[in-house]
């Protein structure tokens, strides 16, 4: 296991120990974070995924490569939803956080 694979694996580890609600689950394939039946992160490609909210500033978390989650080809980006990097991995658990606090405010 590297470390980008070991970092969501602790992550995972921290949020389904400390909510009950939080899950492991999948989106794309891949492994991911659920919050009752609503994915908030995953990880894909040695990158993560997370659920921010269309009014997420990166710049507002020194975040400065952060791109939008496009997996369609004739389809926009899913709103809300940012890409972020390995090498930015240090970001994750904050933004994992953040994804399921913004994800639990939905109604």
């Amino acid at each position: 296991m590297n470390q980008p694979d070991a970092l969501f694996e602790a992550i995972s580890t921290k949020l389904t120990s400390e909510d009950p609600e939080v899950s492991i689950g999948k989106m794309m394939s891949s492994p991911g974070l659920k919050f009752r039946d609503k994915v908030f992160a995953f990880y894909h490609n040695k990158s993560m995924c997370f659920r921010l909210g269309p009014n997420f500033n990166p710049e507002n978390f020194g975040l400065k490569n952060t791109k939008p989650l496009s997996p369609f080809k004739k389809k926009p980006p899913l709103k809300g939803w940012f890409i972020i990097e390995k090498y930015e991995s240090d970001s994750w658990e904050l933004l994992s956080e953040k994804a399921l606090d913004f994800t639990r405010s939905i109604k």
